[in-house]
């Protein structure tokens, strides 16, 4: 009984390894032919593949049904420096010969000696620190992992927040066109006067109507030797130039003397 036991749990070893073993090929294959194309999301998938098979290989180790293979001695029968074909099959062509050179690193059941000296020394001081030192530490490193978790999230909001303002769009391309052509080329600019430049004006104060009707009258005065030009128009009346004399008409003065009277002199 013991003997069928073992022969299944070999088995189920073996299927389970051989699964692991063609998902470790797959994911090498992309890293090293597929590394162009692969995505991270990808790798992750891998990763949680292995990971899968790996606790369920440890799960049929753990089984309560499974006979622990630590007790099991394995003894070569036949060693030979000569190739093995039988050897080759199983081991896929990793291994030649079953020779002596091969035997201990193969049919090792222990890590190496500096390797278990090592464990055992992690063992000893993991045995020494009390059960509160240890709770302080977990705690102390838990913190430490919060506070880099933290760091990392507030690190890719920023990012993210950055990107995005980035991104924004502040301006409007068509009114930015449009204002570009109308600078450069006086696109949809009107040529039309803008409504009353040339009305007459209007004023509340005393005198305001008499000083208008005389500027109607008002006359362009020429100079004499002096070139023709064209003078400056104010409220509809061509004025002379600043700085050249011209014969102002009497009834202009009479009206603006008239009109600086205050109303109570006499």
């Amino acid at each position: 009984r013991e003997e069928k036991q073992l022969e299944l749990t070999l088995e189920t070893l073996i299927s389970q390894v051989a699964d692991l073993k063609n998902s470790l090929v797959s994911f090498i294959y992309k890293l090293e032919n597929e590394y162009d194309r692969l995505t991270w999301p990808s790798v992750l998938d891998s990763f949680a593949l292995l990971s899968g098979q790996l606790n369920t290989l440890n799960k049929v180790l753990k089984h309560e049904k499974t006979p622990l293979l630590r007790n099991q001695v394995i003894i070569p029968l036949v060693l030979s420096p000569d190739r093995d074909e039988e050897i080759m099959r199983q081991t896929e062509g990793r291994v030649p010969v079953f020779s002596h050179e091969v035997v201990p690193d193969h049919l090792r059941t222990k890590p190496d000696p500096e390797v278990e000296e090592q464990e055992k020394q992690l063992i000893t001081d993991a045995a020494r620190i009390s059960p509160d030192a240890a709770q302080k530490q977990i705690q102390s490193l838990n913190k430490m992992c919060s506070n880099l978790l933290e760091k990392i999230s507030k690190e890719e909001r920023e990012s993210e927040s950055g990107g995005l303002r980035q991104n924004k769009q502040t301006f409007n391309p068509a009114d930015t066109n449009a204002l570009v052509a109308a600078v450069a080329f006086g696109k949809g600019l009107s040529n039309r006067r803008p409504p009353g430049s040339g009305a007459s004006v209007q004023s509340g104060q005393p005198g305001a109507g008499a000083i208008i009707a005389g500027a109607a009258g008002m006359q362009q005065v020429p100079m004499t030797g002096a070139p023709a030009q064209q003078q400056p128009m104010l409220a509809g009346v061509q004025m002379a130039p600043a700085g050249q004399p011209g014969k102002m008409p009497s009834g202009i003065k009479t009206n603006i003397k008239s009109a600086s009277m205050h109303p109570y002199q006499r």
